[in-house]
């Protein structure tokens, strides 16, 4: 008897324990604890359903919101999903679109796809399995309203690069330029603007307050030169197409009463100017540190593009002893440490400031040139 633990489908049968053989129970246990991982990551990347997949798949495999809200942006009578893999985007397409093609090179992934789509009850996808610049791949596929690809890449680098890609996004616009002039490409969330040097929207999405997604739009698609989108939602906020007139901020050295945390598509999209001009006046910037750009007022304000609002309750010197003494007074009971620090000092540092805490209220400690502003979250 053989058992396989790698399979790239997770598999709802594992051999109970009765009916392995002793020199096999050690390898038993140690496929159901893979099986479980893969199991547990559905969960957490919020598929609308448990998904047929290898590993990796489960690993870049899009969000269902992500999926969904691309899907209806993107509706038309006909969409070529290039790199399809195992078909978490493919689904949601084929439920927008009257026919889609979904193309992929690995035939282990492109079965998974057809399960999947068999799984949604899906039967207007024509699966391709090939290259997709290949002449073979390019004479199966006729002319279509849109094709989209989710290109290879790297799942870390020390510096992302829009043409470390997998296929290039030129290769694709050429191959393709006789099908459509509509493409949508995504693309490394943590690239900066000044780093894609396409004439396309730079769609930055984020998903439950943390960056998920960078879309590139091009064509008939384009509709700004840069948005930021935040998911559910969805709320969206564009910048100019060509000249980005210049817009004023102020950079403050002082917080006001209150502080606010930008969503993080705002700020990879360098669109902090124009979420500035739609909120109150006397809203500044305020550089916490060197992750953390804030927006700070005296004035409560309100957007549907900030992330978290705090109050500010008050400062000292970053003294942990004296921090503490403030904090039991005032009633707290806990501090959640949000500064530079050495990782390796977090808990020691953070430990210090909840020492004989018993209060109910909950701080937030933020930081800047040796300044503690300690905050409680309001919205």
């Amino acid at each position: 008897m053989v058992l396989i633990c790698m399979s790239p489908i997770l598999y709802n049968y594992i051999p109970s324990k009765s009916t392995l053989s002793s020199s096999l129970q050690t390898d038993r246990f140690k496929c159901i604890k893979t099986l479980n991982d893969l199991i547990q990551v559905t969960r957490k990347k919020n598929f609308e359903k448990q998904l047929f997949s290898g590993k990796d798949g489960l690993r870049f495999a899009t969000p269902w919101p992500v999926a969904a809200y691309r899907a209806k942006r993107l509706k038309c009578s006909s969409l070529a999903d290039i790199s399809c893999g195992i078909g978490g985007q493919t689904v949601y397409f084929a439920r927008e679109c009257e026919i889609v093609y979904a193309i992929e090179i690995d035939p282990a992934k492109i079965e998974l796809a057809r399960k999947n789509c068999r799984l949604f009850g899906l039967d207007n996808v024509e699966f391709i399995c090939g290259d997709a610049l290949s002449e073979d791949v390019l004479e199966q596929i006729p002319a279509v309203d849109v094709v989209f690809s989710d290109p290879a890449r790297a799942a870390t680098e020390e510096k992302r690069d829009i043409y470390n890609l997998t296929p290039h996004i030129p290769d694709v616009l050429t191959a393709y330029s006789g099908k459509t002039s509509n493409f949508v490409f995504e693309a490394p969330p943590q690239l900066p603007p000044d780093r894609i040097n396409f004439d396309c929207e730079l769609e930055y999405l984020s998903l439950d307050g943390e960056l998920n997604r960078l879309d590139l739009y091009f064509g008939r698609l384009k509709t700004c030169s840069r948005s930021a989108l935040s998911l559910p939602g969805p709320i969206k906020l564009c910048g100019k197409t060509g000249h980005v007139e210049e817009i004023e901020m102020v950079d403050v050295k002082k917080p006001g009463r209150y502080l606010y945390e930008p969503d993080p598509s705002v700020v990879k999209a360098e669109l902090l100017p124009e979420l500035m001009t739609e909120l109150k006046e006397g809203t500044s910037i305020f550089r916490m540190d060197n992750k953390r750009l804030m927006l700070t007022s005296n004035n409560l304000v309100d957007h549907p593009m900030i992330k978290n609002t705090y109050r500010m309750v008050f400062s000292a010197g970053f003294v942990p002893e004296t921090i503490n003494s403030e904090l039991k007074e005032r009633g707290y009971g806990e501090v959640l440490l949000r500064a530079e620090v050495d990782p390796a000092m977090y808990w020691d540092i953070r430990k210090e400031l909840e020492r004989d805490l018993k209060g109910e209220r909950k701080a937030i400690l933020f930081a800047r040139e040796k300044i503690a502003y300690i905050c409680e979250k309001i919205q």
